[in-house]
């Protein structure tokens, strides 16, 4: 009885020893294909990194191959290894990639970047304009923001055939921009932006605005005319609504609208502070006080407040308005022309005794 019991002892002690040994060579098996695993990894993985240490955007105006693309990216950018970043491209058909902004953070695996330049994972831009009156300054505004020049945008804005797609023409082609802040793609091409600028113009001219719009007898097209002589005339929201008031009831007695901002923006001289007679003289649809009824097209993109304006003016009986003598940005309404010209005759003092003659 005795002999049996060592026997089972010994052989248990035996199977132990096994199990033991087993465990550490599979410990060593595992610590040895970590570290190879991760030495495999830094062999083939490596990154591209931004010499700054901080986020940057890599802008690429024309489609560029691999090689091009390191060459593009040397002064900027760091490549740990570009014999591997050339193979991830091999191995992700990585042909070229088009034009764009993409960002490049920090630290990025190659292999991780190579992939969405291959997918053209470009990371939007926000545009806006504000303060335009021309479309030569719209134009160079985009530009500075854009891929496109502006030669090419200007020229879309003249292009009577194309603006008939929507409904414009070169002289109310600023109606369509909208004063706001916009996500498109650095890339975007110029009609591809009057495509992205229309579909916000369209949601702007809901029911309630088309509408009201209607009301007042005018088109979303002469709403933006009108707001555009609002924007013009006064800086003070608040007096919007009764300046689109007081040239609403021009229009509806067939009153010319006589605006001095339509006068500037004929003589192309928008810093004018007087306006003499030999500026009203001047022969162009836009001199409302030669030509009855709205000018052509706007003097500028209107705001959004100048819009609001015409659709929500103030019902009054008012048809002149001057700048106070203040000069604090502010107008002196009036219903009779006698009332009109005693305030003109205060404006004109305050001119002379500051002298300012133009």
């Amino acid at each position: 009885m005795t002999k049996k019991r060592t026997t089972k002892k010994t052989s248990t002690s035996k199977y132990a020893w096994v199990r033991t040994v087993l465990l550490i060579l599979l410990a060593i098996i595992l610590v040895a294909t970590t570290i190879g695993v991760n030495q495999l990894y830094r062999m083939c993985y490596r990154n591209v990194c931004t010499k700054s240490q901080q986020e940057e955007f890599l802008y690429i105006n024309s489609r560029m191959n691999i090689d091009e693309l390191m060459a593009f990216m040397k002064d900027t950018y760091v490549i740990e290894s570009p014999w591997n970043f050339k193979l991830h491209a091999e191995l992700l058909h990585f042909n070229y990639v088009m034009p764009g902004r993409y960002k490049v953070n920090p630290v990025e695996a190659d292999l991780h970047f190579i992939r969405r330049l291959r997918n053209g994972e470009q990371t939007p831009v926000k545009i806006s304009f504000n303060n335009i009156r021309t479309k030569a300054q719209l134009s160079k505004r985009l530009s500075e923001q854009l891929m496109t020049d502006s030669l090419t945008i200007h020229n879309l804005l003249d292009n009577a055939e194309f603006l008939k797609e929507y409904n414009l023409t070169p002289e109310t082609a600023l109606t369509l921009f909208l004063p706001n802040t916009y996500e498109v793609y650095w890339s975007t091409t110029a009609k591809g932006l009057i495509k992205r600028l229309h579909k916000d113009y369209s949601a702007f001219w809901n029911v309630e605005r088309l509408e009201k719009a209607d009301r007042i007898g005018l088109t979303p097209t002469e709403v933006s005319v009108l707001a555009s002589i609002v924007d013009e005339e006064t800086n003070k929201v608040k007096e919007k609504p009764i300046v689109a008031g007081l040239y609403l009831n021009r229009l509806r007695i067939g009153m010319p609208l006589q605006a001095d901002p339509t006068v500037k923006y004929a003589v192309g001289d928008f810093t004018l502070r007087r306006i003499l007679y030999k500026h009203l003289s001047i022969d162009s649809p836009y001199n409302t006080y030669k030509y009855s009824g709205l000018p052509p097209g706007p003097i500028r993109i209107p705001s959004i407040s100048g819009l609001e304006a015409v659709l929500n003016r103030t019902q009054h009986n008012y048809l002149y308005m001057c700048a106070k003598e203040t000069f604090n940005g502010e107008h002196n309404f009036a219903c009779t022309l006698a009332e009109h010209n005693r305030n003109a005759q205060r404006y004109q003092a305050a001119l002379n005794k500051r002298k300012i003659m133009k």
